[in-house]
């Protein structure tokens, strides 16, 4: 019985999902051999997280070849200046300050924190990002972060008074290796503060995409109070964020008597509502994953079986576990449009679509286009009115299978 990484209490199987190969695995030739892992997603009873039971070793995911860069998309690029600008606020009164975030990319963030003239240091395990977030005047240090890390970076920096992350925590299998290193690092009186995916949005709208390799855990606000805890953190805020489909924002502080806002009360009286803290609040969730993947391919078939062409939008690393969950490959896809340079002219981990510059979307007749970037909707619909305005219709699928 697998048990948790957390507390390691029992954990019940919510489902699974078969073999998945890495999510960024983009392949440069289809002979490329390519890693598979069987993916089930798992809860605790005890300390209401839900987890991912099989893992890939990190090295495997953030290396010198990852894929993911946050400054491709305009939305992001806008959020996280908001973030850098929160905390240009939070520390106006506050002398040298120093800012520190783990899985800064490629400096979307820090950027902003660096042009400030704000001692900052950006943690970034995946060497290929880490040079851009340099190139962009953030100060980097290549390296996971952990106890023994956080010694070093207070032993030559000091304290920081803002511990960050920004879809990173819920990548790190060793979380409580981290919350250790936060304990020495954060000081007295300083925050830290972590967004990722939220396990409510979720299962609210059956997203079942956002679950896969790199996401260990799905986090809640029942779940973070949890680890926070066990660290002696406390829970003390959180902000829902409409990035990724759906994020929640945690804020944490050292200490237990700290002044905790309703809106923590709130959302954790929305999660026990939906039963986020009970297996039972997932039992569903696995038969609308499954409606919903076969409802689209469904529609795929009708729509090839008519002989039009169907065009993906958007090489994501979630849409890894909607095309091989669902079975929907090359037959379905002609191709996916993807404005990353580095993705670009190679193939989807494990169903092997092409994929293609936008030009080349911009060049076609494809009427209808699945939007697997469907986070991105309202900027992509903004971008693509044109499209849309002659004729063109996107495919999206949750929280059910429609044509917009």
């Amino acid at each position: 019985m697998r048990t948790c990484r957390i507390c390691d209490s029992a954990l019940t199987e919510i489902m699974s999902f078969g073999d998945m190969p890495i999510a960024n695995g983009f392949l440069t030739s289809l002979e490329e051999k390519e890693f598979l892992f069987p993916m089930t997603l798992h809860f605790c009873s005890q300390c209401y997280m839900v987890q991912l039971g099989e893992t890939v070793p990190p090295e495997a995911m953030f290396n010198g070849n990852y894929q993911f860069v946050s400054s491709t998309s305009k939305a992001m690029a806008d959020h996280f200046q908001g973030n850098a600008e929160e905390i240009q606020t939070r520390l106006k009164n506050v002398s040298d300050p120093f800012v520190v975030e783990l899985g800064c990319n490629d400096g979307i963030m820090l950027k902003h924190i660096a042009q400030a003239g704000i001692r900052h240091l950006g943690i970034e395990p995946s060497a290929n990002v880490a040079e851009m977030a340099k190139a962009n005047g953030v100060n980097v240090s290549v390296q996971f972060f952990n106890k023994a890390t956080a010694e070093k970076i207070k032993a030559e920096h000091g304290q920081a008074d803002v511990i960050c992350g920004s879809n990173v925590f819920c990548h790190i299998e060793d979380l409580n290796s981290v919350f250790e290193g936060i304990q020495v690092l954060l000081k007295d009186g300083g925050v830290l503060f972590f967004e990722d995916p939220y396990i409510y949005d979720i299962v609210k709208k059956s997203s079942f995409d956002q679950i896969y390799d790199e996401h260990v855990y799905y986090f809640s606000g029942l779940s973070v109070a949890e680890l926070a805890k066990r660290h002696q953190l406390q829970l003390v805020d959180m902000a829902h964020q409409d990035v990724h489909g759906g994020s929640m924002r945690y804020y944490i502080q050292p200490g237990s008597q700290n002044t905790v806002t309703e809106r923590v009360v709130e959302w954790i009286q929305k999660e026990e509502d939906i039963q986020l803290n009970d297996t039972r609040g997932y039992e569903k969730f696995k038969d609308s994953v499954n409606a919903i993947c076969r409802d689209l391919k469904t529609m795929l078939e009708d729509i090839k079986q008519r002989g039009d062409k169907v065009v993906g939008y958007g090489a994501t690393s979630k849409s890894t576990t909607l095309l091989n969950y669902a079975g929907i490959g090359h037959d379905l896809i002609d191709y996916i449009s993807d404005n990353t340079p580095n993705k670009i002219n190679k193939y989807t981990p494990g169903t092997h679509i092409p994929i293609k510059a936008y030009e080349e979307f911009q060049q076609d007749n494809a009427r209808h286009v699945l939007l697997l970037a469907w986070n991105h909707k309202k900027e992509i619909f903004a971008k693509e009115k044109d499209f849309r305005a002659s004729g063109g219709r996107f495919i999206t699928f949750f929280p059910e299978v429609v044509i917009e």
